[in-house]
């Protein structure tokens, strides 16, 4: 991959700088050596959603202790959108990086190329690999070696109010002209938008790119493919659902804006994946868990896509603890730790095993989303990967809200790729 010598040079003396003296705030090097006693203390970022699912990450993870009394979790819940530069910032400075990193799969290989990451192979974090999912695994390698320990996997469906369905009189949508047209009815019936579409992440805008037969590049070939016909036509379906009424849209907090308005009974349908499901039932149109309802997003001309994510345990290279890291990205991954946080949050886990467990088989969101995962679309595994995105979600907001066209986005969108990857067509 494309990284250029001062960026060699600087990964080159970060790795000596962290050899000599480390980088994170934990203790002693777990106390392995002589006692065959893990001890000291183990530092985790994890990046879930706060108010959810931190709450269950956070008490299985400091479960850990009852394994290995010594050892002291030091839990730190880091917004999502801040921790991977703040985890960079850390790391390259050598102070004040985690033991451990819930990484979003695709800063995985990132973190990997800028030395960041401690290879796995061989250490007790990847107890029983062969036990992973195919495309789980895939994320977690770079170069031929492992940097990571796949936690969850996910991929996007739409959600949608049962009740608002029924009084609408309208059926789940499973195309793009379906959305529309159930969304006008909504509308008509009801008074309520039919979709909120996420506006200031691109992350959303992926399913309707898959959804046309385009993707973001063409990695085995080094091209740049996101300003091909296909990627033009996605930017004009998302475009004409805002202008059509069929979904409104965002330019800032998101997020917060799209499940407010969902759970809040506002909207009909939102475009989201297993992450939200414990924050959804929160809201009060779902006290009934039944009325909520998760089916494929809407296919697009090329047929129906979503795409892969999900998050991985990676441990930093820099960490005075490594052994006590390596058991701790293991216990997190484990089979029973998966289907305890599965059954908790209905995230779907990474290990085989653990979907035939009864809690995890009779999981109605598992059983709905372990088929599209099954299907979904992978991203390239290149250090590039988690920057495509800064230039897509400033075209796809702009878009969106009218600031431009969609062939003009798609060109900038690849100008800048074509920037940012050199040497690729």
């Amino acid at each position: 991959m494309r990284r250029g010598i001062a960026a060699t040079a600087l990964v080159a003396a970060l790795g000596v700088t962290l050899a000599a003296c480390g980088g994170s705030d934990s203790g002693s090097n777990g106390g392995s050596k002589g006692s065959g006693e893990l001890s000291g203390t183990v530092t985790w970022w994890d990046t879930s959603t706060v108010g959810s699912e931190d709450k269950v990450f956070k008490k299985v993870a400091e479960d850990f202790k009852k394994q290995h009394p010594k050892v002291t979790v030091k839990y730190v819940n880091v917004p999502f959108g801040e921790a991977q530069n703040k985890f960079k910032n850390a790391a390259q400075s050598g102070s004040g990086a985690p033991d451990v990193i819930r990484s979003e799969v695709a800063w995985t290989p990132e973190f990997a190329d800028l030395g960041y990451l401690a290879p796995l192979d061989g250490t007790p974090a990847l107890k029983n690999q062969d036990d992973f999912l195919e495309q789980a695994a895939a994320s977690t390698k770079y170069n031929g070696k492992t940097y990571a320990v796949p936690q969850v996997i996910d991929s996007m469906g739409i959600f949608y109010n049962k009740k608002i369905f029924k009084e609408a009189g309208v059926e789940v949508p499973k195309t793009i002209d379906e959305l529309k047209s159930v969304s006008a009815k909504i509308k008509q019936k009801t008074g309520k938008t039919g979709l909120y579409l996420r506006g200031d992440d691109a992350y959303w805008f992926l399913s309707f790119l898959y959804g046309e037969g385009g993707d973001l590049v063409d990695a085995p070939n080094k091209k740049i493919t996101v300003d091909n016909p296909a990627g033009v036509k996605a930017f004009k379906v998302v475009k004409d659902l805002v202008d059509s009424g069929a979904a409104k849209t965002d330019a800032t907090d998101g997020w917060n804006n799209m499940q407010t308005a969902f759970k809040d009974g506002k909207v009909a349908m939102m475009i989201n994946g297993p992450w939200a499901v414990a924050d959804t039932y929160a809201g009060k149109e779902f006290t009934d868990k039944a009325n909520l309802g998760i089916a494929p997003v809407p296919a697009g001309s090329g047929g129906q896509g979503a795409p892969q994510g999900g998050h991985n345990l990676a441990v930093y290279a820099g960490s005075k603890n490594l052994d006590a890291s390596y058991a701790f990205a293991e216990y997190m991954t484990s089979a029973e730790t998966q289907a305890k946080i599965s059954t908790e949050l209905s995230l779907l886990p990474t290990r085989q095993s653990v979907y035939i467990k009864p809690d995890v088989a009779t999981n109605e969101m598992i059983t709905f989303f372990k088929p599209v995962v099954d299907k979904a679309v992978e991203r390239p595994w290149i250090p590039e990967t988690g920057s495509l995105f800064a230039p897509l979600v400033t075209e796809y907001t702009k878009v969106l809200t009218g600031q431009t066209t969609p062939e003009t986005g798609a060109k900038t969108v690849g100008d800048g790729y074509r920037k940012l990857l050199k040497d690729w067509k």
